[in-house]
């Protein structure tokens, strides 16, 4: 089942809530050196950036709003995982359906620019 409880149609996502700050402490030596490898390994990441900001654009363009960005693109990566188990792309429209409050054609359209997105190997 796909959890899309984040995707809602236009005029119903509420936003992220940001915690409170915390007072800054002493930064482990493990968390600099972390930092320092991601940097490494950051460049790559920025192709899979233009492709979520890409995704997240068509959603919006429908009128399809998110809680969250990282939501709708997490709920993205199910339809094609659920596309790799061999789901028929109808089925998972109906799960979008569901687990949102999508109507038909949103769902749809929301399982279209995911294989689009994150697995054109479904097109077709």
């Amino acid at each position: 089942m796909i959890a899309l409880s984040a995707v809602l149609p236009s005029g119903e996502g509420q936003g992220l809530t940001i915690p409170g700050e915390h007072a800054p402490g002493p930064v482990p030596f493990s968390v600099v050196a972390a930092v320092v490898l991601l940097g490494l390994v950051a460049a790559p990441s920025a192709h899979a950036d233009v492709i979520d900001t890409n995704f997240l654009s068509a959603l919006n363009a429908r009128g399809i709003d998110f809680v969250s960005g990282q939501s709708a693109v997490v709920a993205g990566h199910e339809v094609c995982d659920e596309l790799d188990m061999g789901r028929p792309k109808n089925d998972v429209v109906s799960d979008v359906m569901n687990s949102s409050e999508l109507d038909g054609y949103h769902a749809g359209f929301f399982v279209g620019v995911s294989v689009s997105a994150f697995c054109p190997r479904h097109h077709g």
